[in-house]
């Protein structure tokens, strides 16, 4: 990896910039603790932090020459036990955004420069304090948006991708180094039987590799959100059910068929699994010019989603708008929700089977009953009933997946060199290809470029 870093000091406001009870001003580089000694005071002017034991926090002032800036707690971090692995001090001030401010512009004024985004965990991993599935990770969870999704980036950022890739890697660059050594000393080193020893090699990587490439959807969906639709005939319970849902009255319901006529949407948290739910338009043939946009959305947005809740009314008979409904959920995933269970029921789940396999709850929006079911499944749909982090790996990104179906390709070829009983020299190209694809996903292989795109994403301060 040749990407050029420079020593010069950063520095950046790492808390949110609105006001708040603390804020807090990092710098790291080698001219943290010059910077942080031109600027602070303690209360007896008697503490010289560049001299302090790292990992101790200081009570004082900033000052700017002889005007008090604010108030401090100053925390030290000497390199390398640092995130950066650099020289680092934390500021922590009041929580004004003016004083935050302020206390940058004395850092940057007394020898340090604005950081970019992300710069501090782009030095963090330059400096190899992290690799770059773990620096990704970092701003996995920062955006996380339920339970599932934080462990599973603390998961990450623990290591768990890095060390698959690793395994993987290690085995193949370890018959490479074989292949290579065979065929320079052919004598004393031999490859026959070496083939077939190969293929069982290769298709455990593959299946290694293939793993990993499946735990993508699980992890799109444990960061992104179960992107789901309700459908339904007007009046069928739709909204009824988003209410629930949501916890409060979002959508309008009314007995008059027809009254949503967009798409609205809603983010939930159930058990810990996030919905980004949309309440559309019921499915129904009309004239009416608005609804009929509506209807045509919700057909759109369902052959899209992740999941559809398809809501029947079974206080009546199946209507040929059902059969519509149904037939276009055929190859989706989907729950069926029989509504209105508390009324005299006309529609039995057998009936709804013989037309649609697919899980049939029979619920009551109106008394909130059937709900803890229809919950209960969704997870089970998705994630087989339990989310565990202990042998699954939920939290590769596309760029991650992209790497691995090429390494996928390389190591297939591997295996049809093989059974075409080409020499071993030719294992070897696709083997090294393999072996260089995943050293881009850990960092030990990647362009300048790429570095760049990555961190650009990150806030100023992180």
């Amino acid at each position: 990896m040749d990407i050029n870093m420079s020593s010069d000091t950063i520095a950046a406001i790492a808390t949110a910039m609105s006001p708040s009870g603390i804020g807090i001003v990092r710098i790291s580089g080698d001219e943290a603790l010059a910077i942080i000694d031109r600027i602070y005071r303690s209360k007896n002017n008697n503490v010289r932090l560049s001299d302090c034991k790292s990992h101790t926090i200081h009570y004082g002032y900033i000052y700017d020459g002889d005007e008090v800036v604010d108030e401090v707690m100053v925390l030290l971090m000497k390199a390398p036990n640092s995130y950066t692995r650099e020289d680092t001090v934390e500021i922590d001030c009041h929580g004004g955004v003016y004083v935050m401010k302020r206390i940058l512009e004395t850092v940057i004024k007394y020898g340090a420069r604005p950081a970019e985004p992300g710069e501090f965990t782009k030095r963090a991993f330059l400096n190899g304090r992290l690799d770059l599935t773990q620096a990704e990770s970092v701003i996995d969870v920062i955006n996380a948006k339920n339970d599932y999704a934080l462990k599973s980036s603390l998961n990450q950022l623990k290591g768990s991708v890095h060390e698959e890739v690793k395994k993987i890697r290690d085995e193949i660059i370890y018959q490479i180094a074989f292949i290579e050594s065979a065929l320079d000393d052919p004598e004393h080193i031999s490859l026959e039987g070496y083939p077939e020893k190969l293929h069982k090699i290769v298709d455990n990587n593959v299946e290694k590799v293939d793993k990993l490439l499946k735990s993508f959807d699980n992890g799109r969906i444990l960061k992104e959100g179960i992107n789901t639709v309700i459908v339904g005939k007007p009046n069928a319970g739709k909204s009824s059910l988003l209410n629930i849902l949501v916890g409060q009255e979002k959508a309008i319901v009314t007995e008059i068929a027809g009254t949503t006529r967009d798409v609205l949407e809603e983010q939930i948290n159930l058990n810990g699994i996030t919905l980004n739910v949309m309440d559309t338009a019921g499915i129904r043939n009309t004239s009416d010019v608005v609804e009929k946009i509506g209807v045509d959305r919700a057909r759109k947005y369902a052959v899209n989603a992740d999941l559809v809740i398809y809501v029947i009314d079974a206080s009546t008979e199946l209507a040929e708008n059902d059969y519509e409904i149904m037939k276009l959920l055929q190859d989706k995933k989907a729950i069926v929700l029989l509504n209105k269970s508390d009324l005299d029921t006309k529609v039995q789940p057998e009936e709804v089977k013989k037309y649609l396999d697919k899980k049939v709850i029979s619920i009551s929006a109106k008394n909130n009953t059937g709900i803890d079911e229809f919950e209960d499944t969704i997870k089970e749909m998705f994630f087989q009933g339990e989310v565990t982090f202990n042998d699954e790996i939920y939290s590769i990104n596309v760029r991650q997946k992209n790497s691995l179906q090429i390494v996928l390709e390389h190591l297939k070829q591997v295996n049809q060199s093989i059974e075409d009983g080409m020499a071993e020299d030719f294992f070897s190209i696709d083997l090294m290809g393999a072996y260089e694809e995943l050293g881009k996903i850990i960092g030990e292989s990647v362009e300048d470029d790429l570095v760049e795109e990555i961190f650009s994403k990150f806030c100023m301060g992180k």
